[in-house]
Parts: C-alpha cells; sequence; structure tokens
C-alpha cells in the first residue's frame, strides 16, 4: 500500500471510530468533520440553503473525497455496522427541499453520502427514535436584528429589534418569510417551550448576536398560538408536579457535581502532586461548578482528561499567583498580559508535578 493512502486510511478510522464512540453512528460527514476536510460551519451554512451542494465547502480535490468516502464503507463494513440512510432537507417558504451532496448529483453518490451506519449494540427503539432525529430537518432560524433593515422582496422596513428571515444572504420581513401568523415564546421556562415545539406544526428558533460575546445565542421560538395554547394549559395542570421534579434534579445535579469534584481533585493531585492540597481542592471546585463555561465543564472536562485539567491548573495559577489581574487592569490586552507572566506560570506548573516540592509558590 502507498504511503499516501495508509496515511489516509488511518485518519478515516480515527475519525470514523470517534463518531461512534461519541454517538453510536457514523456519517461521511461526521468522517469528513472529523478529518479536518469539511468545517462544521459550512454544513451548517449548506443545511440552511447558503450553499448549493456540500461538496464545493469540502476542502481537497474529488479523488481525495471519494477515496475517503469509500474506506469509511469499507470500515463500516468489516465493523459490522447498519446502514441508514437518511433523508437531509432543509425549510423553505414552499415546504420543504431536498439538500444535494455532490455537484453532478448523481443518485449513487448522493445515497453514499446520505447514508448512515448505526451501532448494532443499538435498540431497536433506540434505532427507531436516532433514525426520527436525524430525518428531521432543521428549524428555520429567525433573527432579532440590531440596525434597521429592509425586505430585500417587498422592500417594507424592519426595525431595529424586530424579527427578520435570512434567505440566500437576503432578509425577509415575516410576511415574506410567510412565519408572520406565529407567535413569540421567549426562552426561560423549559418546559412550555417543549410542549409548545411539540403541538405546533411549525416552529423558528429566535436568536441574536450578542456582541460581547462575539455570538448568536438563542432568545426563544415562533410557534402557532393553538400548540402555544395547548401547551399552557398542560403546564398549568401539572405545575405541581414538575416544581417536585425541578427540586429533585436540582438535588441531582448537586450530587453529581460533589462527585465530579471529588474526581477531579483525585485526578489533579495525580497530575500535579507537589499543589497544596487545599489549591487542589479549590481548583477543582472552581473548575467543576455548573454552567461556569469553564474547561471543567466541557466533555473533556468532564472526562478528566489530562489537557483540560491542566488548563484549569493553569487558568488558576494566572489569576492567583501572578500580576495577570493587575496587568489586564491597568488595561494591558490579554495576549500581552499572558505573555509577560508566561515563564512564571511555567516554572510553578513544573515545581507541582513533582511531589512533595514545598508549600509555596512564590
Amino acid at each position: 500500500m502507498h504511503p499516501n493512502q495508509s496515511k489516509l486510511e488511518s485518519r478515516v478510522h480515527r475519525a470514523a471510530e470517534a463518531a461512534l464512540s461519541r454517538q453510536q453512528y457514523v456519517s461521511a460527514i461526521d468522517v469528513l468533520c472529523g478529518m479536518g476536510l469539511l468545517a462544521s460551519a459550512q454544513v451548517d451554512s449548506w443545511r440552511k440553503g447558503r450553499v448549493d451542494f456540500l461538496e464545493r465547502v469540502i476542502q481537497g480535490n474529488l479523488k481525495k473525497i471519494s477515496s475517503s468516502i469509500a474506506i469509511f464503507r469499507r470500515w463500516a463494513r468489516d465493523k459490522g455496522l447498519k446502514p441508514s440512510e437518511t433523508q437531509y432537507m432543509r425549510h423553505s417558504r414552499t415546504g420543504t427541499v431536498v439538500l444535494q451532496f455532490s455537484k453532478s448529483g448523481d443518485p449513487g453518490i448522493e445515497k453514499s453520502y446520505r447514508t448512515h451506519f448505526v451501532s448494532p449494540e443499538l435498540s431497536e427503539k433506540k434505532e427507531q427514535r436516532l433514525q426520527e432525529k436525524l430525518n428531521q430537518s432543521p428549524k428555520p432560524v429567525v433573527f432579532q436584528n440590531l440596525r434597521e433593515a429592509h425586505c430585500s422582496e417587498c422592500g417594507a422596513e424592519i426595525e431595529q429589534g424586530s424579527f427578520l428571515s435570512m434567505e440566500l444572504e437576503q432578509p425577509l420581513c415575516l410576511q415574506c418569510a410567510r412565519l408572520d401568523d406565529l407567535e413569540f415564546l421567549p426562552s426561560g421556562d423549559a418546559a412550555l417551550t417543549r410542549r409548545a415545539s411539540k403541538y405546533s406544526g411549525r416552529v423558528a428558533v429566535v436568536v441574536r448576536f450578542s456582541r460581547s460575546r462575539g455570538r448568536y445565542e438563542r432568545k426563544g421560538i415562533l410557534v402557532e398560538t393553538s400548540g402555544l395554547e395547548k401547551a399552557e394549559r398542560e403546564c398549568l395542570e401539572d405545575a405541581d408536579e414538575r416544581a417536585v421534579a425541578r427540586a429533585r434534579g436540582a438535588e441531582r445535579r448537586q450530587k453529581q457535581d460533589v462527585e465530579l469534584a471529588a474526581q477531579m481533585i483525585k485526578q489533579i493531585a495525580i497530575l500535579f502532586p507537589g499543589c497544596p492540597a487545599s489549591e487542589v481542592a479549590d481548583i477543582a471546585e472552581h473548575t467543576a461548578r455548573r454552567e461556569s463555561g469553564r474547561v471543567g465543564r466541557t466533555e473533556a472536562g468532564r472526562n478528566l482528561e489530562e489537557s483540560a485539567l491542566t488548563l484549569a491548573v493553569v487558568a488558576a495559577i494566572r489569576h492567583k499567583h501572578t500580576r495577570y489581574d493587575e496587568l489586564l487592569a491597568s488595561g494591558v490586552d490579554r495576549v500581552t498580559a499572558r505573555q509577560r507572566i508566561a515563564v512564571m506560570v511555567e516554572e510553578i506548573l513544573a515545581r507541582w508535578r513533582i511531589r512533595d516540592c514545598g508549600k509555596n509558590t512564590h
């Protein structure tokens, strides 16, 4: 086998194994993303109709792409995975549109992309639920605009703070997007949102761009009035039961957080035996805090991966044992501030990696 072919096979196998381990099924898109040939943002653009066919945004020539998919399919067959053809569709004003993968649109190529491979260990019921989930087309997205705009179709003014839809990168008022009969339900009540989505034949997700965080954040959904009213009635009827369930859930999550912190304490102490026990406990408690957005709450952190826990320790050293916060307060940018303290951080890390290397960090 040619060295380049062997290298390609290894990349395909690693990406496929990782996806299968994570979700109990794997698709060509999962493999291409795992190999770094396809960005998830590009997949999202394609699913929203901003890219006419997926191969347009896959890195590499058609020979490399087709070879990767062929290797993936052989791997899936050798693993004994079950093929399951999945529909890829998107919403449009006129209904659902089937998404195209290849430039040619050849039925055989399209089927190859559409086919997922499912673990045989998955029960029939779970496989059915998975198939239903995969066949669902993404909900249309509506934007709460930050500045005035005009509808590209009817020319109507779309005021700042109101809703608009985007089609082929052009703004549409909700009337032209055929969403003006839906009612806005703000985020905040998970049960009401879930039930309103279930009982509404049409649902759109409402997002708004956060300048401070540099990303779109979900603000609620648009649903049919009849679906919202039915959901509200149900929520009133079982409000007491849900209150009890929330209390139990909070207790369960608190217990999970305590257990995660305890596991982190053990693992950080192993990785950094020279770190004082009090510091280890503080770092673990700080890192494991739920909804903190810290590295410890990522999947890698919850799995106690060394890289994630090391980043948590570095962050603790940065804030507690260096002039980092003082530099930021004086107007120094983050990159420069981190460069100035990098040597001190590495020195402390090196000492903490050695057992019984002392109680002091200065």
